[in-house]
């Protein structure tokens, strides 16, 4: 594939997308008069409005660059702490979303069988009565719990969780259980918080347990890291594959899939046995020290050698050279932690080695959160109450979970279990569960078994393509959303161009489907904008003043930060947790035995890449000029033994689902694991660029969850590989 792109190219992108860009091409004037009089563009509709990107959940500051009227590029915002003025691959092509040729834009209801992808266009009054009459009928028949509602994080999230509490379901679908609920459930139960904050600036040593981050989605924490590398800070990087960030570590250790605890635990013996840690700040800020040191006594390097595939000299010297750095030494508490049902342990392993060697307020700092007491927000009366279990099995069945972070995919498998009891209705937004649940075919499954899907995109994805119901939302470079608090500052997202067809925010759809609903009440703003100004209300700000710079400053915190307060049950790090004793779990990070492919299988592994964001990028033009099509990794040895060859088409099969791909041999993995790319494979025949595209991980994903933070152990699948 050419990785060029000449201006025949882009013109040739600019003639298939003719029909989105001349709905967009010249800025209507209530944008355009807005930002004239903001002063970002002059006389001719040109110049820089500033807001925020969504192409992925970083949400960097972005310059839009308007020329004549249409958006022609994308940059950082020097002003954001996201961006610093820089914007990663993804998203400086965020505009090709906007003008994509596969944009949804007007409401769609079905006529034909759902899946075979006939619809209708109708206006919005008609979709979203629809849309209100079948949800009543839903809850007036079966009680609100009978609806499900899903979504990813975003801005407008909060509005949609909103539609869901003042409409009286339990059942709320996110992505964090197939993510990071081993990290926030382990921190939680460690610190008392979600996620903690990471200073690089004085780093001397990093550990980075699979943590990706030349290619994952952090962007403004990859530039640290980057420039942590430049002051010389050791990084030791844990991994089966040998990714980019790989290939900038001091130190690649190959570990063994499913081994990340027996290392992490190994390190507290060491540490503990020598008195290396901080016995001040143990003994100060910590509970449950003694029964720590007796719990991982007999973990030494030598027992987790044998596990791990890592030399016990190296662990051992790992840990020394760790314990010397501190306290400007840290252990990354990781990110996408959903990989074995002892995640969740490797998790609290990491959490209490960050605790023994002091680097509290050095490397490891209190997070702020996306909140702000500072903004305000509309009126509204109390939701009702919910009297139902949650089908995802919180609290009656994964006692520890946070509510608002789930179980997605045991929501899924009671679905179809009916237990505790039968839904009928599912409404979805800037969601894609059928690219992203484990085991697609039990995901189709449940679908089939929904009186009715209503789904809120821009695009139709996998998901949307069985709906009965697709709302088209604004892209992100077309509506408002709310205020993001982000450091010092309230940051914009803001139009830049009015919505192309008839799309609408997000803020508009909840708003008009909740008045339908009976919620009115719930929904107490006249528009965008007013709900904006009711944010700005307490901070005595104009929106005018902020649709100009992009961002409000808050106020200062008139009460000084301390970085040792923990909320947990002792107002102390907890070492020992008497939470997870009296709910029947290991209260100190204990070893538990994953299980192991046989001689004949693969682990199959899946992570993230610098061009594509989870499931949504795979249609953008750009992106996939700049991309080979995805193949599966794996080591010569393998290959060999196997009798295939680079480029050979494999059937790659699990005991769910079986997929072919393309095979890319390579050094950069471990014998007996296999790694594809996630995200491809899409099956809607409403992606022109992205349908066919390589093959989706979600088809081969065994459904694994982790008893106590209700993670979903994605690389808990074994494969076998054969030639097609």
């Amino acid at each position: 594939m050419s990785n060029t792109l000449s201006r025949r190219d882009f013109l040739k992108i600019g003639g298939v997308t003719a029909g989105a860009l001349a709905l967009g091409q010249f800025v209507p004037p209530k944008v355009a008069e807005a930002a004239r009089s903001s002063g970002t563009l002059d006389a001719t509709n040109s110049g820089y409005i500033p807001t925020m990107c969504e192409m992925c959940v970083w949400r960097c500051g972005v310059l839009a660059k308007v020329e004549n009227g249409r958006v022609v590029k994308l940059e950082g915002n020097p002003q954001h702490p996201h961006s610093k003025g820089k914007l990663c691959p993804r998203g400086q092509s965020g505009l090709m979303n906007t003008y994509d040729q596969d944009r949804v834009l007007s409401p769609l209801v079905r006529v034909g069988k759902r899946g075979e992808g006939k619809f209708r266009k109708v206006s919005w009054d008609e979709a979203l009565d629809y849309v209100a009459k079948k949800m009543l009928e839903i809850k007036d028949k079966y009680g609100p719990e009978a609806m499900v509602f899903s979504s990813t994080h975003n801005l407008s999230q909060v509005q949609f969780e909103n539609l869901l509490n003042a409409f009286g379901s339990p059942n709320y679908g996110t992505q964090r259980s197939l993510c990071f609920n081993a990290m926030i459930v382990g921190n939680l139960l460690t610190y008392g918080m979600e996620e903690p904050g990471r200073d690089y600036s004085k780093l001397k040593y990093l550990i980075l347990t699979g943590r990706n981050l030349a290619e994952a989605i952090s962007t403004s924490e990859t530039g640290d890291l980057i420039k942590s590398m430049d002051r010389k800070t050791k990084i030791v990087y844990l991994d089966p594959r040998f990714t980019k960030t790989a290939a900038k570590a001091d130190e690649w250790c190959p570990i063994r899939p499913g081994t990340d605890l027996a290392f992490h635990l190994a390190l507290l013996n060491v540490i503990i046995t020598e008195k290396r840690y901080n016995a001040s700040f143990v003994s100060r800020y910590t509970v449950g020290f003694d029964q720590l040191k007796a719990s991982v006594k007999s973990y030494t390097p030598e027992w987790a050698a044998n596990i791990t595939e890592i030399p016990a000299d190296t662990i051992r010297r790992i840990a020394r050279e760790f314990a010397d750095a501190a306290p400007y030494a840290l252990a990354h508490n990781g990110w996408r932690t959903s990989n074995f049902v002892n995640s969740f342990q490797t998790a609290r392993a990491i959490a209490i080695l960050n605790a023994l060697v002091g680097n509290w307020g050095k490397t490891l700092v209190p997070a702020a959160g996306e909140g702000s007491s500072a903004l305000g927000a509309p009126p509204q009366p109390p939701y009702p109450r919910i009297s139902a279990l949650r089908l995802d099995g919180v609290p009656w069945k994964y006692p520890l979970v946070p509510f608002k972070l789930g179980v997605f995919q045991e929501l899924r498998n009671n679905i179809l279990t009916e237990d505790p009891y039968k839904v009928h209705g599912w409404l979805i937004s800037r969601q894609n569960p059928i690219q992203s649940l484990p085991d697609r075919k039990r995901t189709l499954k449940a679908f089939g078994e929904m009186d009715f899907i209503v789904v809120v995109d821009i695009f139709l994805n996998d998901t949307a393509w069985f709906a009965d119901v697709v709302l088209p939302e604004a892209s992100y470079l077309e509506r408002y959303d709310p205020m993001l608090p982000v450091g010092d500052k309230a940051f914009l997202r803001q139009p830049v161009i009015e919505p192309q067809g008839e799309a609408k925010s997000a803020l508009w759809i909840y708003k008009q489907l909740g008045e339908r609903l009976g919620l009115g009440d719930f929904f107490q703003y006249e528009d965008e904008e007013d709900y904006i100004r009711q944010q700005l209300a307490p901070l005595g700000i104009s929106l005018e003043e902020v649709k100009a710079q992009g961002y409000a400053p808050l106020p200062a915190s008139e009460e000084e930060e301390n970085p040792y307060q923990w909320n947990t049950a002792s107002g102390k790090i907890e070492l020992y947790s008497e939470t997870l004793a009296n709910s029947g779990f290991d209260a100190c990070p204990t070893w538990q035995e994953p299980p192991y492919p046989s001689a004949e299988q693969f682990y199959l592994l899946t992570g993230k890449v610098g061009q594509h964001t989870q499931f949504a990028t795979q249609n953008n033009v750009l992106l996939h000029k700049y991309q080979d099509e995805p193949r599966l990794w794996m080591n010569p040895k393998a290959a060999r033994r196997l009798g295939l060859a680079d480029n050979d088409l494999v059937k790659v099969s699990s005991e769910v689902g079986a997929i072919k791909i393309a095979l890319q041999v390579t050094e950069a993995i471990r014998p007996d694991c296999v790694y594809m790319t996630p995200g491809f494979g899409h099956i809607s025949k409403g992606f022109t660029i992205g349908r066919g595209v390589g093959a989706s991980d979600s088809a081969l994903h065994v459904t694994y969850t982790d008893p106590v933070s209700g993670s979903q152990a994605l690389s808990q699948t074994f494969v076998t590989v054969e030639k097609a």
